[in-house]
């Protein structure tokens, strides 16, 4: 089978050949940008050779009995995302990766030989969720331990059942091309869910004191007509300050000591009354308006350091900094980031509508600029100094947003979310970093989740735990306090 990649200028980069199944699995990471880990990928093929063309990937769901339903809904997301891109596509290459211990599932003190039967069923489930709608699956590959399965290929002569090893990172045909056009593989998956995993440090207590008591004072007022108006000023108000904080402050250039850095500039308390009073979608959606320019270089450090300060019971508190930092990364053009941060978001909450809304576009390589003509044109409408050509309707932004308020008791009906994506890999230690052998492993396809409403209810009734002060210990700056207006 020979199969071509899409060159982005056909006259400068010829098509590079690929015929064999070591050839597709050694490609998986330069076509996808980064090396992904306990993955379902499903990459479409069109015409006669086989180009290559749209892409989805989802986690490995844990459960066995989830499997069905994600490949039917990746099986139709491809063809569908294809057909509104190109066109229908005639074939699939399907890969499936996954390492000895790579999951909570059944994979855990497997040999790689192991991982690839355990995920037998769920090649042949493929197979057939992209057979139903009249695709084939061309090749299916399975990668594990550094070596590579098929499950098209009974010969053992060729395709040996202890399998083949991938050639040496950086020596293969496609590495050339990737090299020669100016591109490189990214951070691993791994290394991006470190950026937004939740802290393992000692840190952990005295943040979770903070959030609760920020709970217990601001979950009544969100929950009160007539509280709640200002809780949203104060909490967008507290996010600037911060965000201009953080701008003061440029990024290292080593990720782990950027993040260090940035966990360093918030205050626990501070920290915990802007992820509280993100639970609450209006204020979210006006927060998501943060996504051009340098304003969202510091939104985006902002949401990725608050999606690590949720820690213990308010792990699900994470979904809506999650969702926004999937939300910026997208806008700035870093699809990957996205991609991953979006995920990340429905595994905290399988039904937060935003997440929800944007997975799959995001994760069809779509083009974000229609959202940010909507929520432009929102801030338009509050800000006249933006340009009022872009105005819209506000009920246009929170349809678009997810309409589902977030601290009500409408709960959106269950959809598949994406299934865990492994655990995430330690980043060091300190004040703000993850530590421990490995982060959580998050619930994995169609696992349930209570809706906003409960959990925030059932946190501001919780019990402070015992030596809670009402704010957290300063983490080297003073809290910012909650009266305060910077004048935006």
């Amino acid at each position: 089978m020979t199969n071509h990649s899409e060159p982005a200028d056909p006259i400068d980069e010829p098509p590079v050949t690929l015929r064999m199944p070591a050839e597709l699995a050694d490609a998986l990471p330069y076509l996808l940008g980064f090396r992904p880990e306990n993955s379902i990928v499903l990459i479409a093929l069109h015409g006669p050779h086989g180009r290559f063309g749209g892409r989805v990937r989802l986690g490995i769901p844990e459960r066995q009995e989830d499997w069905p339903a994600v490949a039917e809904q990746l099986a139709q997301c491809l063809v569908s995302g294809c057909e509104r891109r190109e066109a229908r596509p005639d074939g699939v290459v399907a890969y499936l990766c996954q390492e000895p211990g790579g999951s909570a599932g059944d994979a855990s003190g497997l040999s790689g030989r192991q991982v690839m039967e355990r995920l037998r069923p769920l090649a042949q489930t493929l197979r057939t969720a992209c057979g139903s709608l009249d695709v084939p699956v061309l090749e299916a590959v399975c990668i594990s331990e550094g070596r590579f399965w098929t499950y098209c290929c009974p010969d053992q002569r060729c395709c040996p059942a202890d399998g083949t090893p991938l050639p040496p990172a950086g020596t293969s045909v496609m590495a050339a091309a990737t090299a020669y056009a100016g591109r490189q593989v990214g951070p691993d998956q791994g290394k991006l869910r470190a950026r937004l995993a939740p802290w393992r440090t000692a840190a952990v207590a005295a943040q979770e004191r903070a959030l609760h008591a920020a709970a217990v004072a601001l979950v009544p007022r969100i929950l009160d007509e007539g509280g709640h108006d200002q809780v949203a000023e104060d909490t967008l108000d507290l996010a600037r300050r911060l965000m201009a904080r953080l701008a003061a402050a440029p990024p290292r250039p080593d990720p782990l000591e950027a993040d260090l850095q940035d966990d360093e500039l918030l205050a626990h308390d501070e920290a915990a009354a802007v992820i509280l009073g993100l639970q609450d979608r209006t204020t979210r959606d006006r927060a998501a308006e943060w996504m051009e320019g340098t304003e969202a270089k510091s939104a985006l450090r902002l949401w990725r350091a608050l999606a690590r300060r949720c820690v213990g019971p308010f792990h699900e508190h994470a979904a809506a900094p999650l969702t926004l930092a999937g939300w910026v990364a997208w806008s700035l053009g870093d699809l990957i980031e996205g991609q991953e941060a979006l995920t990340m978001a429905l595994i905290a909450d399988p039904h937060y509508t935003f997440a929800l809304l944007l997975h799959p576009v995001c994760s069809a390589d779509d083009d974000p600029e229609p959202i940010r003509r909507i929520l432009r044109g929102e801030r338009t409408r509050r800000e006249p100094h933006v340009s009022p050509a872009e105005n819209r309707d506000g009920e246009e932004v929170s349809e678009l947003l997810g309409g589902v308020d977030h601290l009500s008791s409408t709960t959106p009906s269950p959809t598949p979310a994406p299934a865990s994506t492994g655990s995430g890999v330690d980043v060091g230690a300190g004040a703000g970093a993850r530590a421990g052998a490995e982060a959580r492993t998050d619930a994995g396809v169609g696992s349930t989740s209570p809706s906003h409403r409960r959990r925030v209810r059932s946190t501001a009734r919780a019990t402070r735990p015992s030596g809670a002060a009402g704010t957290a210990p300063r983490n080297r700056r003073p809290a910012v306090r909650r009266g305060t207006r910077n004048g935006r």
